[in-house]
């Protein structure tokens, strides 16, 4: 952290944050001061510069248009990048998560530049993915099965140096028994629901690249979220 207070930045709540995605800066919030952390959240409109010294950036989904205006306005402000850049952690969601990489397909599938953050390319598929999503993540990050839903038609392709986050066992994800990316402190998912309401432990995860070690808090209230939802959808 820059001081003793985490700082969050929620990018472009006005053009992305679709299917509940604002309530994962919520959900950071929460786990940050059930431990005491001070925390502040910067809400950055589509009109105004990105700060570059946030600890936590996050940015959801939207459509095609909004997706669009949002790469292009990121492209031209630079902050996400040079916050990046010195270490900032980031959580990228679904259309957000497509803006991170190399290049994404348009409304009418055509390629637009992306901010070239993680070697990763997006593409239209040709159904659009629709529904829970359960996928196992990479034994690496540490964290239990994710729990999600999806909307998109988007597929993407992980380059060098990107890992995915997770396997499927139920739904879409990347296209290719997938789901999501992380490379550095950067992670990207099609995940809504909101993401982290389901899986603390990525909040968490996130939390502990920001602010080094965390202390337990009582989850009761989200394990009984995460059952409900992974018993409705994986076979006993």
């Amino acid at each position: 952290m820059q001081s003793s207070q985490l700082s969050i930045v929620w990018i472009y709540p006005d053009l992305l944050s679709t299917y509940g995605d604002q309530g994962n800066v919520l959900v950071m919030e929460q786990r940050a001061r059930a431990r005491g952390i001070p925390v502040r959240t910067i809400h950055v409109r589509s009109s105004d510069p990105v700060p570059d010294q946030g600890d936590i950036y996050m940015i959801g989904g939207g459509e095609d248009r909004p997706q669009i205006l949002g790469a292009q306005r990121l492209r031209r402000d630079g902050g996400l990048q040079r916050a990046l850049s010195r270490g900032a952690s980031l959580l990228a969601v679904c259309a957000g998560y497509q803006i991170m990489g190399t290049v994404f397909g348009g409304e009418e599938g055509q390629p637009v530049p992306g901010l070239e953050v993680i070697d990763i390319a997006s593409g239209r598929g040709e159904r659009r993915a629709v529904g829970e999503l359960a996928a196992e993540v990479d034994p690496e990050l540490g964290l239990p099965t994710l729990t999600g839903f999806e909307n998109h038609m988007g597929v993407t392709k992980l380059g060098a140096g990107v890992k995915p986050l997770s396997r499927t066992m139920v739904g879409v994800g990347n296209g290719d028994g997938t789901e999501g990316c992380y490379a550095g402190r950067v992670i990207g998912t099609y995940l809504h629901g909101p993401a982290l309401a389901r899986n603390p432990a990525l909040a968490d995860l996130l939390l502990t690249w920001a602010a080094g070690p965390l202390a337990p808090v009582d989850d009761e209230w989200f394990d009984r979220l995460r059952a409900e939802r992974l018993t409705a959808v994986l076979p006993r």
